[in-house]
């Protein structure tokens, strides 16, 4: 695949101690290992996982702008079309032999009926594609196997272990916190959505359209990341390594 050319031209950056492995940029992406695992940050949000043909997204939240219009709160209704749109193009790309969504596929366990039609088609289209795994997330729990695939509390994939909310353990893939970082240059500070890792552990970023993000400066991350974590940034196209040194809180 072109995502893991040996020829691209790479970039080596020393990852936060006690981590004793290498950050690789490869064209848009960034490898880093997990484990003997390499674990590729894609800048759309998403990670690949080369050894199993797998694709893996968290904290999706199909169906937040119904949730939030039964409450009162009128927000645009398009973000599961927007997110699935989003996750059908990667698939298209990469083609996966599995795909996991790391829990809170749904804002809430009554999301599957709520989604449009036209949603469910392409969602269970997608589904159909390839091994899918629904993660439990503490928003919905198994309600996403209703529209196929299987619902599970966590997934062992070769060495790693895929869950939803992170433990700190050591090669573990997780979502929950929906990590995000900020850094400050040239008289002004930037923030966006990252994949938080440390060598050992990652917490990718949410995917869902109408998914906000905390800043992994942040008390919640301190379990996970006791020596501090570095931020694999989503850019515009790319995806930029942030050393720990440099992230700033809110």
């Amino acid at each position: 695949m072109v995502l893991l050319a040996r020829s691209s031209t790479k970039a080596f950056i020393a990852p936060p101690k006690p981590c004793a492995v290498s950050v690789a940029i490869v064209e848009r992406c960034v490898e880093v290992s997990l484990g003997a695992t390499i674990v590729t940050a894609l800048p759309e949000g998403a990670a690949w996982i080369e050894a199993g043909r797998a694709l893996v997204v968290a904290d999706l939240h199909f169906e937040k702008g119904s949730a939030f219009a039964r409450g009162g709160q009128m927000l645009p209704p398009y973000d599961t079309r927007a997110t699935l749109e989003r996750l059908a193009a990667l698939i298209d790309q990469h083609e996966p032999d599995i795909v996991v969504s790391l829990g809170d596929a749904f804002h809430d366990g009554g999301g599957p009926a709520r989604m449009g039609e036209n949603e469910r088609v392409l969602l269970r289209a997608l589904v159909a594609s390839s091994d899918w795994i629904w993660i439990e997330g503490n928003h919905e729990g198994k309600s996403a196997e209703t529209l196929g695939g299987i619902a599970r509390e966590t997934l062992q994939l070769g060495a790693l272990t895929l869950r939803h909310e992170p433990t700190g353990a050591v090669n573990e893939i997780a979502g929950h916190l929906h990590p995000c970082v900020k850094i400050a240059g040239r008289g002004r500070s930037v923030r966006r959505r990252c994949f938080a890792y440390d060598g050992a552990r990652m917490v990718l970023p949410a995917f869902g359209a109408f998914t906000g993000g905390l800043n992994i400066c942040d008390a919640a991350f301190e379990s996970v990341f006791p020596d501090g974590a570095m931020a694999l940034a989503l850019g515009k196209d790319r995806v930029a390594p942030i050393a720990a040194g440099r992230l700033i809180a809110d």
